[in-house]
């Protein structure tokens, strides 16, 4: 198989934007607050180990190294995975390169990623998600040069997927669809090249720690994949929505580029080197769709897709006299909506009257955590001092413990039931009573002899996130031994 020549790289378009990209995500970075995943990480981050029961190590690690190293700064919290898109956004156009695309359409390959939603709003927050995304770019790139070239790329390509697998597992189930794809569609050769099973064996090393980790706990994150199937969380949809949530993520308008990179990738002759990689997005969409998995973890493709794509955009775009103005167009239209939706630009106090939650649950669940923090506190401080001094705080969801550790005004004892931070505990033996959120209060009557709600949660700017309304519970008099009663609260999701 034959493989399109390289142009140049366009470095200068290209570094501009990363540079732009990058600068408005620093400058918007502390818009509303922490998110309750980024809580959850610098909690569960101290308490360094291989494996957490819901991801791999090193998100975890890194969120509470910086958090630790600048003094609990927001703003610096976010430098990275921002640092993460705009390489994102370099490696679009760098991809667009290996598929024969010129200085202008690798421009175009790399803005197409830049202004969708799902680049811009991942990139906005600390999360295994953002780091994802980076991982699986990347590894395309690498894989693509791979195919063409063969040699050491393939040792780079596995140190990639073996640090992407300490992200998240989702990269093995890439892997796996990519050796599909080119079982089916070739190129075949590259099995016998004993430079893949060299990258093969350096994923694997690097995935080792964390592969016994899970072995040696009885594989939780299988469990949690099953919580998650049955939408036991804040971003699952059903199966029938995975399909159409793929022209919502990248943005509706910017559709027509990555379906003619699938196509062009499937059809082209010039491209029919990396014909494993359109086969791979099919697999990876019965699997996950299988699997009851969430709809953007198809989304490390679209980059590779969007640089594909890019060529017979800009030949339309070059055909028509008003070509370069509804391109133009195209992408203003993407980057103004998607950074609406994507970033903290709506004042927090004004997201109640707008559709923005709705369309990005990532929003809502950035505001309200210093009242949140404020209410539980003031319901423990109204506890009196006989009680108080035997009295934890108990939560049903890792973001609300996330933030009484983060912020601890005056809270002694905070624990929280749901994924790794119910490793954390139980409370301690004396404890007789506890400030809960997160229960069902049938639960609780039955765990203890006493439940009286003492306050509701107001985030006070009336937005419908996931903690507003909620009630604050007072309970006394534990039915069981706290060794118990914890094995009845554990959550997943």
């Amino acid at each position: 198989m034959t493989a399109p020549v390289r142009p140049p790289v366009a470095w200068r378009p290209l570094a501009a934007l990363c540079v732009a990209f990058l600068a408005l995500l620093i400058v918007v970075s502390d818009g509303y607050g922490y998110h309750r995943d980024e809580l959850y990480f610098i909690a569960i981050g101290g308490h360094p180990a291989f494996g957490y029961v819901d991801q791999p190590p090193l998100v975890p690690l890194l969120a509470h190294a910086i958090d630790a190293a600048s003094g609990h700064s927001l703003v610096w919290l976010r430098v990275a995975p921002a640092v993460a898109g705009a390489v994102v956004v370099l490696v679009t156009g760098l991809l667009a390169r290996e598929f024969g695309g010129g200085r202008a359409v690798q421009l175009l390959a790399a803005a197409a990623m830049a202004v969708s939603g799902f680049t811009l709003g991942t990139s906005h927050l600390m999360s295994t998600t953002t780091f994802d995304l980076l991982g699986w770019t990347v590894l395309s790139w690498l894989i693509v040069r791979a195919l063409r070239t063969d040699g050491r790329v393939w040792l780079l390509a596995g140190l990639v997927a073996g640090v992407a697998l300490e992200v998240k597992t989702l990269p093995i189930f890439f892997v796996f669809a990519l050796a599909v794809g080119v079982l089916v569609a070739g190129p075949r050769q590259v099995f016998r090249s004993p430079w893949l099973w060299a990258g093969a064996a350096v994923a694997l090393a690097l995935w080792a720690p964390n592969l016994v980790w899970q072995a040696t706990h009885g594989w939780p994150q299988l469990t949690l994949s099953k919580a998650i199937a049955a939408g036991h969380s804040g971003s699952s949809q059903p199966r029938a929505l995975f399909i159409p949530y793929q022209f919502l993520l990248m943005c509706p308008p910017l559709c027509p580029i990555w379906l003619a990179g699938l196509w062009r990738l499937s059809r082209d002759r010039e491209l029919a080197l990396w014909r494993c990689l359109p086969i791979s997005y099919g697999v990876l969409a019965v699997i996950f769709i299988a699997t009851g998995g969430k709809p953007y973890y198809l989304c490390g493709l679209y980059p590779a897709l969007f640089a594909a794509g890019a060529t017979p955009a800009y030949r339309w775009m070059k055909s028509r006299s008003d070509g370069r103005v509804i391109v133009g167009t195209v992408l203003a239209v993407s980057a103004v909506v998607d950074a609406l939706v994507g970033l903290p630009l709506v004042p927090a106090s004004a997201l109640h009257d707008t559709p923005i939650v709705a369309m990005n649950y990532d929003a809502g669940e950035q505001v309200g955590w210093p009242r949140f923090v404020q209410t539980v506190a003031g319901a423990y401080a109204a506890l009196p001092p006989s009680q108080r001094a035997h009295a934890a705080v108990l939560t049903g969801n890792y973001g609300e413990a996330g933030a009484l550790l983060r912020f601890r005004p005056g809270l002694p004892h905070v624990y929280g039931a749901q994924n790794s931070m119910w490793d954390l505990g139980p409370p301690p033996v004396g404890i007789t009573s506890a400030i809960v959120l997160g229960f069902r209060r049938s639960d609780l009557a039955q765990w203890f002899g006493s439940v009286r709600q003492v306050a509701t949660i107001d985030n006070g700017v009336q937005l419908d996130n996931d903690e507003q309304g909620g009630a604050v519970w007072l309970c006394a008099a534990p039915r069981q031994s706290w060794p118990e009663l914890w094995q009845r609260m554990r959550q997943l999701g």
